[in-house]
């Protein structure tokens, strides 16, 4: 995801991004400096014989000056049209902060503040500027409602609206004053482990922009992943396997060779963290990517004493490089294009430590081509194959599909 670089002395902020239009804009400029400098150099240096023929001078200044207007004229179209071609390749457009429509807090919020101690001696920086995603500009409606609120006062209940903005790319979200509604979770939280395998109870989650207003609702709608019972299916997820596509948890653990810490599980849109809870079990800390659709995901697994990550699959990891021992995706790697597969595997490539593991659990191939172009990808980063396994499996209507499996090492880089 980009962010905004904001310049407000014209009541504008502008996305700045170099690009090969901004390249052709310097080249164009480059020029005109040129040509207007061989026409000062023409006008100095013409011909001595016409000197004092003051007619002569005032027409050749008059040329050269019409000439100068017209190279700045074709400097300031061809700017108009270089810069639209870039908002329309990079897909971003102009927040105008003058514009009445533009709440006053996201204006607020968007102003640089100048460091309390000046200049700071290591980046050279004068002032912090906020950022928000991109592609904000494009849902300004939604934006001014996620941003219309009183300071100081009660959030609106618009958790939903926070949700769809992330989820059409308007992300990180610009931050706001005004006090979350909160819960009271008194009676209702249980220490670890005993959390970890707990129903959590309807009170405790705030239940806004649902339709479901409990989680026996929400199992009775097929998302069973909320039934921690001894019937539910959560209870032997990762435990038992099901079939050759199934790896148990005790075995990649294995391959790792005792080395396995801290984790990453990509959920995509909905996960309640038991892979991080069987993980827990191992001594093994896992932090849990996963949005609200469908579900109060990220309060459930909180409610179980772990480490919810409140984020789209299309936002850069918020970690450093190198971190992470193993990293988990399964049907979250099917993000639609071939290039937003590449991104994704790269950050997580960037995430995940060398020697660490990457555990592809239940990749869904839809056709013979995105199978294909996973292993491509796959071999591109020259991983070694630990457990690469292509079978079939039945899916949620009786259909057999073929999904792929794998534990993957990650090589060490110079």
């Amino acid at each position: 995801m980009g962010s905004v670089s904001l310049k407000i002395g014209d009541g504008t902020a502008r996305f700045n991004r170099s690009s090969i239009c901004s390249s052709a804009v310097n080249i164009i400029m480059l020029f005109s400096v040129v040509t207007t400098n061989l026409f000062a150099l023409y006008a100095f240096t013409y011909n001595n014989n016409n000197n004092n023929d003051n007619q002569n001078n005032q027409l050749h200044t008059s040329l050269i000056s019409e000439k100068v207007s017209e190279i700045m004229h074709e400097i300031r179209t061809s700017q108009k049209k270089l810069n639209q071609m870039e908002q329309n390749i990079l897909g971003y457009e102009t927040l105008d902060l003058s514009s009445d429509k533009i709440p006053l807090e996201l204006t607020t919020f968007l102003q640089p503040h100048a460091l309390p101690l000046g200049k700071d001696s290591k980046s050279g920086i004068t002032q912090m500027t906020a950022s928000v995603g991109h592609t904000c500009g494009k849902s300004m409606e939604l934006l001014s409602q996620f941003m219309n609120y009183k300071v100081n006062g009660q959030c609106p209940d618009d958790l939903p609206v926070g949700q769809r903005l992330i989820l059409r790319g308007c992300e990180p979200l610009p931050r706001r004053r005004c006090f979350s509604k909160s819960i009271s979770k008194s009676g209702y939280i249980y220490p670890l482990p005993k959390s970890l395998w707990m129903n959590v109870n309807d009170k405790i989650v705030s239940w806004s922009g649902f339709n479901c207003k409990s989680f026996s609702c929400l199992i009775k709608k097929k998302l069973t992943s909320f039934d921690l019972s001894v019937n539910g299916s959560e209870i032997n997820r990762f435990v038992a396997v099901n079939g050759k596509n199934d790896f148990a948890i005790d075995d990649v653990l294995g391959l790792g060779g005792g080395r396995v810490r801290i984790g990453l599980d990509i959920a995509g849109n909905g996960s309640t963290g038991t892979f991080a809870a069987r993980m827990w079990d191992r001594n093994v800390t896992v932090v849990t990517q996963t949005m609200n659709v469908d579900g109060p995901y990220n309060e459930f697994i909180a409610a179980r004493g772990l480490f919810p990550l409140f984020m789209s699959i299309d936002h850069r990891f918020p970690f450093y490089d190198n971190l992470f021992d193993l990293v988990r995706v399964g049907c979250a790697l099917d993000v639609g294009s071939k290039e937003r597969m590449e991104f994704l595997l790269f950050d997580i490539d960037r995430v995940l430590r060398a020697g660490g593991l990457l555990w592809v659990d239940g990749f869904r191939c839809v056709n013979d081509e995105k199978k294909k172009d996973l292993t491509r990808l796959i071999e591109r980063f020259g991983y070694k194959k630990l457990k690469w396994v292509v079978g079939e499996k039945v899916a949620g209507l009786g259909k057999s599909e073929v999904y792929l499996s794998a534990v993957l090492q990650k090589p060490v880089r110079a």
